[in-house]
């Protein structure tokens, strides 16, 4: 008996991660994002890279989506870096 429930909670495991891992890109990052929101983190930025390109120490994988084939990676962004990417996307959006 005590197998059979240990089956039973790694078989419902596997299918939660496996659901993050298959969940769409764009989809897990704004869930990321509200979350980071809610907790009050600003300047940051969320990057979905291809898995293989992920390189240590430029950021922190919050995340893995596409069935595992990309990772979502935090970075913390300064001021500077956010204002700029503000007027440069203000910028992208006027007629």
């Amino acid at each position: 008996m005590r197998s059979f429930v240990t089956a039973t909670v790694l078989l419902f495991a596997s299918v939660a991660v496996y659901a993050q891992a298959a969940k769409p890109c764009e989809e897990l990052k704004a869930e990321i994002a509200k979350k980071m929101d809610d907790k009050g983190v600003k300047l940051y930025s969320l990057d979905i890279v291809p898995t293989d390109q992920v390189k240590d120490g430029e950021g922190k994988v919050v995340g893995s989506c596409d069935g595992g084939t990309k990772k979502i990676v935090y970075r913390r962004a300064t001021a500077s870096a956010t204002s700029a990417d503000a007027s440069s996307t203000t910028e992208s959006k006027k007629p």
